[in-house]
C-alpha cells in the first residue's frame, strides 16, 4: 500500500478466531494489511463471555466483555469478525449505558473507565465504509467463475435486542462481487446451523447442517462462504450429506484475491479440502 494512508482499527480476535479458527484470523490479518487497514488487537484481551459463561453466569459473562471493552483505547472503532463476539459486546455495551451502577462498580473492579461511546463494528463494516476502492486497486486474482453461497448465520441477522444495529447483511456478497465472484441466490444464507449445541447434542446439529450445505449442492454453488467462525466449524463437522462442499471463510477468499500467497496453511487445515477447488478454476497453481 505504498502511498497510501493506513486507517488505525482496535480488533478483538475472539476465542474462536484464536484457536479453531486461526486459518480465519490469519488471513484477515492478510487482507487487512494488503489493503491499508491496521488492526491492534487488544492487549491481554479474555473470552467475551458469550457461550458458556454467559449460561452459567450472567454477571460473569457480563464482567468478561466489561473487561474487554475497558482495554478499547477511545478515539478509534474496535472491530470484530465473529458475529456471536460483535452482539455480546454491543448487548452489554448497551446494558451498560442503562446500568450506571453495574458500569462503576465493573470499572472499579477492573481500574479503567468503560467507554460508552465506543464504536463496536464488524470487519464486513469496516470494508464497506472505508476501503471500496482499496478493494478495487489491490485485487491480485479476478474470482471469476467461483459461484458461492454467501452464508450469515443466525446471529448477524439483527438478533431483535440490537435490531438497530448495522449488521451488513448482504455484503459479502458485494465486496467478493467487486472481486470476480457470484452470489448464488436461492440457497439458506440466515438458517442457524445449530451454533454450540455442536459440543453438547451434535444429532440436533446434523440435520440443520445438512439443509444448509444441500441448499447449497441444489443452488449448483461451488461452495460456501460464511461470516461466522462457529457456523464454518459446524458446516464442516456436522455435515454427513452425500455431497459435501468446501466452506470458506470469508476472509480466505478476499485475502486470496488480494494477492495473499500464504494460503496452503489456511486451506490445510479444512476439513472439505477446498484446494482442488480452487486449482480448477485456476485461482491456485
Amino acid at each position: 500500500m505504498s502511498g497510501r494512508q493506513e486507517l488505525d482499527f482496535s480488533y478483538f480476535p475472539g476465542c474462536s478466531m484464536a484457536t479453531t479458527a486461526a486459518e480465519s484470523n490469519a488471513s484477515l490479518m492478510k487482507a487487512a494489511k494488503i489493503v491499508g487497514l491496521n488492526l491492534e488487537e487488544l492487549e491481554d484481551w479474555n473470552c467475551c463471555g458469550s457461550s458458556s459463561a454467559q449460561t452459567m453466569c450472567a454477571d460473569l459473562g457480563l464482567a468478561m466483555a466489561a473487561r474487554n471493552l475497558s482495554l478499547a483505547p477511545r478515539g478509534r472503532p474496535l472491530v470484530a469478525m465473529c458475529p456471536r463476539c460483535l452482539h455480546y459486546l454491543r448487548s452489554v455495551q448497551a446494558r451498560l449505558k442503562n446500568d450506571p451502577e453495574t458500569r462503576r462498580d465493573l470499572e472499579e473492579r477492573w481500574g479503567r473507565f468503560i467507554p460508552l461511546d465506543l464504536e463496536i463494528i464488524h470487519f464486513l463494516e469496516v470494508l464497506v465504509r472505508y476501503a471500496p476502492e482499496r478493494l478495487k486497486q489491490n485485487v491480485k486474482r479476478s474470482l471469476k467463475g467461483l459461484k458461492f453461497v454467501p452464508y450469515y448465520g443466525c446471529t448477524v441477522f439483527r438478533p431483535p435486542g440490537l435490531a438497530r444495529e448495522k449488521y451488513y447483511q448482504g455484503e459479502m456478497e458485494n465486496v467478493l462481487s467487486i472481486l470476480g465472484a457470484e452470489p448464488i441466490i436461492g440457497a439458506y444464507t440466515h438458517r442457524c446451523c445449530g451454533s454450540f449445541l455442536s459440543a453438547t447434542d451434535p444429532e440436533l446439529v446434523t440435520p440443520l447442517v445438512n439443509e444448509i450445505v444441500d441448499s447449497a449442492v441444489l443452488a449448483e454453488a461451488h461452495c460456501l462462504v460464511t461470516a461466522c467462525a462457529m457456523c464454518q466449524l459446524n458446516l464442516e463437522i456436522r455435515c454427513d450429506s452425500r455431497v459435501k462442499l468446501p466452506v470458506f471463510h470469508f476472509s480466505e477468499v478476499l485475502a486470496l484475491a488480494l494477492g495473499a500467497e500464504d494460503y496452503e496453511g489456511w486451506f490445510a487445515r479444512h476439513l472439505v479440502d477446498p484446494r482442488p477447488l480452487l486449482k480448477e478454476l485456476a485461482l491456485v497453481a
